[in-house]
């Protein structure tokens, strides 16, 4: 008999042969008898039991009947024919209807013969009948097969078109399941784990998730697959993590000296919250041990991220490094330049400035005092990643809204420490479920602001559809009277042209309409959108930041940049087609001083399950961590924004939004496994070691840097 293994490939499965075989591998990646195991059913059709017709009551349920077929009846002509088969069991009368293939099943059927029915009942007047149901004789197979679960399997039109339904699928894997039966599948965790957990062995978990006998058994084959998937998963981003911190060793900042101290005692408006106070903590605590900080720092918008970076700079200033910050835009960029330059005024600390629109002669002299060690701390945007940009000694780099910038760029950054890497401090305002946090990020450390500072009120937000637009008005034009200002929002999703276009007229009537209603000189509006160029985007924003502007329609490219304390209202309009995490980035531009913010959601009157729970959520609360979560509920954690370049894996079994706990347990096994023996040299680890070396091969990265 030939040598039969995972890794035999799959067009020497039986009844696959290399066609099956080519789609199979283009359509779902099944390459081998290992991928074709590992290709999960996505639901179950429980056919564990016989109903009886009697027992029908409610229409909609699925339900398995044996009986015979008392006769065959074609009604009705034309597209309205169907074939009816009166269908009994010793406890009643059903009809099984049929509206395709009539010929075929009319020859396939005989009356007195025993069937086995599958379907979903549905009512006719006062009558229960199912429609196409499944139906085959009785014989000992399928009464046997009735005492399972029957898997379903994700498959596709064009393999369906060559057998390989989800029928086709079953019985290949019915097939492998009898071959593998034969074999043995090697284990992939440590004996004592096994045992310790109470868990399915891997080769009874790939077995009986396929064909589980019972619930109870299919519970116990998707909690080890799930487990499996994640302890891997967390062992490999631990291993890299420890790995990276023997490797690379880090700046040792010992000393809190006189600028951190100054800054702290004589300079801070407000006094850090208790989450701000231990994040600082976690970092001084990284940075002081000689150990390469590679950090997440996660806090909602206005928790208060951008002061712990400053303090987090001034802790390398007083230890002899430079420090440097990277914003995605450079709106953002000179935001931070012009708020830390006046926060540590007076201090003596020289800070510079560097985006593309910095040339010539100011360029070249910013250059050469970087590279002398005059300027301290340089902020600005991803020109600080070009090769001609040197530091003198740079000890500390920080990277705000940080899923903005690709690996690459954020390995450039790294590179620029002359003796050893800088300091990594890693900043996003968009909120990740902690599942997400762990998974995406799981080589990181990860520090949380999960408290917002004293004095920032939290944004009340209500839903308005288009019959309250002059009450809308009304609102806005009050709050301009009060001296505060207004952001319009509108979607702006560029899928193809003609979308953009369709995108960009509702803007500019939108446009259109708020001039007429707040029309000049008594009102100036400011419009923004992505097609405008950079200049004129950067004038019209400046504009209404400086006040000269009382309302500002724009599309989403103000989510992230702008800050103006004296908007208090943000509008925005066609909500529905906004995900979740981008109405709360949006909401967070405003309620940034010390008035009362409003958030209202305008949206059509009719709106679909997922769009009514994106704006209950917003409505419901201001907890972006809690946003975070529905939206992964929702989206899945791939789609999440901030994760796409992160590495996501798609997970074959494990689902975060719903397996936290078994991700946790995961994670804290693979920890102490790590901590112990983190090669997993010991021989209880062998099949930790051995999985490693043959699925590890395909996963290596940009993992290491953050």
């Amino acid at each position: 008999m030939p040598d039969y293994n995972l890794h035999t490939k799959i067009e020497f499965l039986k009844g696959v042969g290399s066609q099956r075989a080519d789609l199979l591998k283009t359509e779902l990646g099944i390459f081998s008898f290992g991928d074709l195991l590992q290709h999960y059913p996505f639901r179950y059709v429980d056919k564990t039991q016989f109903h009886k017709i009697r027992d029908i009551h409610t229409e909609g349920t699925s339900v398995q009947l044996k009986g015979t077929i008392r006769r065959l009846e074609t009604i009705g002509g034309g597209r309205k024919m169907r074939l009816v088969a009166k269908f009994k069991d010793d406890s009643g009368y059903m009809d099984l209807v049929f509206f395709k293939g009539i010929q075929w099943v009319q020859k396939k059927l005989v009356p007195g013969v025993e069937y086995v029915v599958y379907g979903k009942v549905s009512r006719f007047g006062s009558s229960f009948n199912i429609v196409h149901p499944d139906i085959e004789p009785v014989t000992q197979a399928n009464l046997e097969e009735a005492a399972h679960l029957e898997p379903v399997y994700p498959t596709t039109g064009k393999l369906d078109g060559k057998g390989l339904d989800t029928k086709g699928i079953r019985k290949l894997q019915k097939i492998l399941y009898n071959r593998l039966k034969e074999m043995t599948i090697p284990e992939t965790l440590p004996a004592y784990l096994l045992e310790k957990m109470r868990m399915y062995s891997r080769q009874q978990a790939l077995l009986a998730v396929h064909f589980p006998k019972d619930f109870a058994a299919l519970q116990q084959a998707q909690n080890r697959l799930k487990f499996e998937e994640l302890f891997f998963l967390q062992l490999r981003l631990l291993q890299i993590r420890s790995r990276r911190k023997k490797a690379f060793k880090g700046h040792v900042f010992e000393r809190v000296g006189e600028h951190f101290i100054e800054f702290y005692n004589n300079k801070l408006e407000f006094e850090l919250t208790g989450a701000q106070k231990r994040v600082v903590k976690e970092i001084r605590n990284d940075m002081g041990h000689g150990k390469h900080m590679n950090r997440l720092l996660q806090g909602d918008v206005g928790s208060g991220k951008t002061i712990v970076g400053l303090l987090c700079m001034l802790l390398a200033l007083d230890n002899g490094f430079q420090a440097c910050l990277m914003a995605p835009t450079e709106i953002l960029a000179q935001q931070h330049y012009i708020s830390m330059t006046e926060s540590l005024k007076g201090m003596g600390i020289q800070v510079g400035f560097l985006s593309g629109s910095v040339k010539g002669k100011k360029r070249k002299q910013l250059l050469q005092f970087l590279e002398e060690g005059i300027i301290q701390i340089l902020i600005g945007t991803h020109a600080l990643i070009e090769d001609w940009v040197q530091f003198n000694n740079l000890g500390l780099a920080i990277i705000d809204e940080q899923h903005r910038f690709g690996v690459a760029q954020r390995a450039s950054l790294w590179k620029k420490g002359k003796i050893c890497p800088p300091h990594v401090l890693v900043m996003t305002a968009t909120p990740i479920p902690r599942t997400l946090a762990m998974t995406a990020y799981g080589d990181l450390d990860v520090s949380v602001i999960d408290e917002l500072p004293p004095g920032r009120k939290p944004v009340e937000t209500l839903h308005k559809t288009e019959h309250h637009r002059i009450q809308v008005f009304g609102f806005m034009r009050k709050q301009i009277q009060a001296g505060r200002q207004v952001y319009v929002v509108y979607p702006l999703i560029e899928e193809s042209e003609s979308e953009a276009l369709e995108d960009l007229n509702n803007l500019m009537a939108g446009y259109e309409a708020i001039s007429k209603e707040f029309p000049p000189p008594e009102y100036q509006i400011s419009i923004v959108h992505g097609r405008m160029k950079p200049a004129d985007k950067d004038f019209e924003m400046q504009r209404f930041v400086k006040g000269e502007t009382q309302i500002m329609v724009a599309t989403t490219v103000i989510e992230v940049g702008v800050n103006v304390p004296n908007a208090s209202v943000m509008v925005i309009e066609n909500t529905e087609r906004f995900g979740l995490s981008q109405l709360h980035q949006l909401r967070g531009r405003v309620g940034r001083g010390s008035d009362k913010a409003y958030c209202l959601l305008m949206s059509s009157f009719k709106l679909s399950s997922d769009a009514r729970t994106r704006i209950q959520t917003m409505c419901r609360t201001n907890n972006g961590f809690e946003i975070a979560e529905v939206d992964m509920n929702l989206r899945g954690p791939g789609n999440i924004e901030g994760t796409q370049q992160s590495g996501v894996v798609n997970l074959r079994m494990a689902d975060l939004a719903k397996d936290g706990r078994i991700l946790q347990t995961a994670r804290e096994v693979a920890a102490r496994i790590v901590e112990h023996d983190p090669e997993f040299e010991k021989p209880i680890h062998a099949p930790l070691k051995a999985y490693m070396a043959v699925e590890g091969k395909a996963k290596k990265g940009w993992s290491r840097i953050s």
